[in-house]
């Protein structure tokens, strides 16, 4: 598969990702080493083990960096400034963290490869942080970067935001106490339903909170493939009650099919991937629909 690197007639941009390492939201809480070593030692912890963590991380990225070809364009971007980076058509993404971090830059890199290292090796699962710094260099040798798709998730609003997730979208209460709403599932069964969210998740997303969610059903529902265009999807404890019901509670859906949901509580959210401060909302009567999106994650 080629990237859009490949039809450009600019060099390619490697746009690296990456998050503040723990040492570095104690410092800026903090203010100084001696002041995170106590507040660390009043918890059971050390500075060394998050000195270490941090050091581990920034060996990576001086790795990475050093294996980007000299005369390739480059850039970065931390996690909390995703929503504002405007990302090209030619850039190859390298995420440089843990898991959720390929996650949480999945729904701003449409059709961009994205290479996820893992700078402290058998530490993290590696399940989307596949490869270690040492590796890069051999991914960015090919003329073409090569990747396999990742399926995603969309949620729409009747006024036409849209919200994508690699792993999840969850729909429900900010706090995640009781939400009302109205529930019509791909087969057009609708419920009025009161519980602590709805969750609709991918192949990929299968393995957390999903399969959380799964292990403690009695019926466990067959979870999708990372690649298959399908999606499952959760209700979290519903509440029986003479107005709202537990019937509708768990469900597939195919490339094609929706979830719909109508909120009756004020100030329901909508996010992905954990990303609570990248989130929608939806006021009392107003609609979201939830399904396989068009765009994948071209995973590296």
């Amino acid at each position: 598969m080629s990237t859009p690197a490949s039809r450009s007639t600019l060099a390619p941009r490697v746009v690296v990702v990456s998050r503040r390492s723990e040492l570095d939201e104690l410092l800026a809480r903090h203010g100084t080493r001696g002041a995170a070593a106590y507040f660390l030692r009043q918890r059971g912890r050390d500075l060394d083990e998050v000195t270490a963590r941090h050091e581990a991380l920034r060996t990576a990225l001086t790795e990475v960096g050093a294996a980007i070809p000299a005369d390739w364009r480059r850039g970065h971007v931390e996690r909390a400034d995703l929503p504002r980076f405007l990302f090209g058509p030619e850039d190859i993404v390298i995420a440089t963290g843990q898991d959720g971090l390929v996650a949480n830059v999945a729904k701003y890199v449409d059709g961009r490869p994205v290479i996820g290292v893992d700078p402290e090796p058998g530490r993290n699962p590696g399940v989307l942080v596949r490869h270690t710094a040492a590796e890069v260099a051999s991914l960015l040798r090919p003329a073409e970067v090569k990747g396999q798709k990742r399926t995603m998730v969309v949620a729409r609003l009747d006024d036409g935001q849209e919200l994508y997730g690699l792993n999840e979208v969850y729909v429900g209460h900010a706090s995640h106490q009781s939400a009302r709403y109205l529930l019509t599932t791909s087969d057009g069964r609708r419920e009025r339903q009161s519980s602590s969210g709805l969750i609709v998740g991918t192949g990929t997303g299968a393995t957390g909170w999903c399969a959380s969610i799964a292990h403690e059903r009695a019926a466990p529902l067959a979870m999708p493939a990372p690649d298959e265009r399908a999606l499952c999807w959760f209700v979290r404890e519903a509440w029986p009650s003479p107005t709202t019901g537990v019937q509708q509670a768990a469900g597939s859906l195919k490339a094609g099919e929706e979830v719909e949901l109508i909120s009756e509580s004020e100030r329901l959210v909508v996010f992905a991937d954990g990303l609570e401060s990248d989130a929608l909302e939806l006021s009392w009567g107003q609609k979201v629909r939830v399904g396989v999106a068009e765009r994948e994650l071209l995973l590296v």
